[in-house]
């Protein structure tokens, strides 16, 4: 047993000096930079970036535009991932087998390009919608405008309804059915049982649901940039991040101060978060293999929810992804027509792959899923492993520190990765981003793996042991062939969340190191929709496949994205 710890011991402090390092070492630099004249003059003490910071006469409306957004955001995405939830678990609804698998399907698109697809069909000015309507209905003015807090909300809300309907379905399909019952035998209607006995039930699940929302709405930055900026509507992502962006010498430390705010309130909300799934865990009374919660008879409502939900896949997945096809072969934004048809070319996507700054943003993105999915599994093993099999208070402080990130806004750590790194040979290399990456989304490669860790049972370990072998030499031997299905799904999803990923890159991209959502964004700002469509769609060529092989493995995604 001695040997046995002497081996451990050194291996759980190495990593709570490294895990210590990706999560806790960025927060502790934002904190020093805020306080810190400026990015080459760490340490030298000064409030005044506060000052100036919560003086800001532009403050005061930034946080009631971030307030509507979050608010709006959560409520609709949980609105509607409830239904869906609720329709493909509980009720009769046809092809419902179908229904549990598409609602995952539009996080293989980037909230970068879903953006850009409705911005060519809804901007109040040449959007093909709104140019369709105008010249059918002889209006004078586009009935929509995307650029609005309105159309702010209706994206951001279907980009977050996938992770609102898997954190909402479990519990739809778990929870005891014994009061429904008793409510139907009474006499009651579905409805009048829906709406006084499931949906009281299920609160604290529907609480949790809407809270996540509202973490992931205040980290939003795709939607924020590409659809408020255009309409001068600023929320705090974006209102960081023009502080960090805009004029000759960037004020890091003022986006500091903004953003301990901001981080300190999404830890929070974590926290609420985790109590209100523990509180939901109540209502769970599955004991066996063969339960099957009781289906609800939909009636005559049968067809029209179907309908609706095939509308809201089309909103979600179909409209988009046709948009960006179409606009990928057309010189300019365009109404379909037999013009427009004629018109089409290969330019778009030649211009994209003779771009060498695209071309270099494609290798680069590609080095980073591949590099730093593969250093974030091996990472996130030794973390889980730790974590699972040994019980100690280094094991929980690993813990800890290891799902500290999952509640940085993206934006944020970004710059406290920039503080972070700014002495360092690291800063304003492909190596930062690297470990940026790795510690921001290092929570997604741990859960996964500890709950791979605690079905592998110690005897098969400990047997490695008693015949010689090392620590070390059992964890490869025996554990990780055993865990080889769950550490390639993992790694595929971490790669693939990593050729997305675009809070961290805006900040801390700098020439020559370019990645894929970076370019996308600037290619939008200089109006190059063709060029934004064709490279999103390498773009989701790249996760499509990568999702594909994770889905062949049949390892559920959702382990990694709450």
């Amino acid at each position: 047993m001695s040997s046995r710890t002497s081996t451990r011991s050194p291996l759980v402090t190495l990593l709570i000096l490294i895990v210590g390092a990706l999560t806790a070492g960025p927060v502790v630099m934002l904190i020093v930079g805020s306080f810190s004249e400026g990015i080459s003059a760490i340490g030298q003490f000064t409030t005044a970036k506060y000052i100036a910071a919560y003086t800001d006469p532009t403050l005061p409306k930034t946080l009631l535009n971030t307030a509507i957004f979050s608010l709006g955001t959560a409520t609709l995405s949980t609105v509607l991932g409830s239904l869906l939830a609720y329709l493909s678990v509980r009720t009769d609804i046809p092809l419902k087998g179908l229904f549990r698998v598409l609602p995952v399907v539009p996080m293989m698109i980037p909230h970068v390009l879903f953006a850009s697809a409705w911005i060519a069909l809804l901007n109040p000015t040449n959007g093909m919608i709104n140019v369709f309507l105008r010249n059918l209905l002889g209006l004078s003015r586009s009935p929509f405008n995307i650029y609005s807090l309105g159309g702010m909300i209706f994206l951001e809300g279907l980009l977050d309804l996938p992770v609102t309907y898997l954190v909402i379905s479990p519990a739809m399909y778990s929870f005891d059915t014994v009061l429904e019952e008793a409510s139907r035998v009474s006499g009651a209607s579905n409805l009048y049982t829906l709406r006084r006995v499931t949906l009281p039930i299920l609160k604290p699940a529907f609480l949790a649901t809407f809270t996540l929302a509202i973490i992931r709405s205040l980290a939003a930055f795709a939607v924020p940039s590409m659809v408020g900026m255009p309409g001068r509507i600023t929320v705090l992502t974006t209102h960081i991040h023009r502080i960090i962006s805009v004029g000759w010498s960037p004020d890091y430390g003022k986006a500091a101060a903004i953003g301990l705010v901001v981080l300190a309130i999404s830890v929070a909300l974590v926290y609420v978060y985790r109590y209100l799934i523990s509180e939901s865990s109540q209502f769970v009374t599955v004991t066996g293999k063969g339960y099957r919660p009781s289906i609800v008879q939909l009636g005559r409502a049968r067809i029209p929810l179907f309908v609706l939900c095939l509308a809201l896949f089309c909103f979600l997945v179909v409209i988009p992804l046709l948009t960006l096809v179409y606009m990928s072969f057309v010189p300019y934004t365009m109404v379909p027509s037999a013009r427009a048809f004629s018109m089409m070319s290969l330019r778009n996507w030649q211009a994209v792959l003779r771009n060498s700054v695209i071309v270099r943003a494609i290798k680069n993105s590609t080095f980073l899923a591949v590099v730093g999915a593969t250093l974030g599994i091996l990472l996130s093993i030794f973390v889980a492993y730790v974590v699972v099999k040994i019980k100690s208070r280094g094991s929980a402080l690993i813990e800890s520190l290891s799902f500290l990130s999952f509640s940085f806004p993206g934006m944020i750590i970004g710059v406290g990765f920039m503080w972070f790194l700014v002495r360092t040979p690291l800063y304003a290399t492909i190596w930062a981003l690297l470990v940026a990456y790795v510690g921001t989304y290092l929570p997604y490669g741990v859960r996964p793996m500890r709950s791979a860790f605690m079905q592998i049972h110690a005897e098969l370990e400990e047997s490695a042991r008693v015949f010689g072998a090392t620590f070390l030499r059992a964890l490869r031997d025996i554990v990780v062939p055993l865990l080889a299905p769950g550490v390639v799904s993992a790694w595929i999803l971490m790669a693939c969340m990593f050729i997305r990923e675009l809070s961290v890159s805006v900040v801390l991209s700098r020439p020559g190191t370019e990645v894929l959502t970076v370019q996308i964004m600037r290619l939008a700002t200089d109006g190059l929709w063709g060029q934004v469509a064709a490279l999103g769609l390498i773009m989701i060529g790249l996760s499509t496949a990568l999702v594909l092989i994770a889905n062949s493995l049949r390892i559920p995604l959702s382990h990694g994205d709450h």
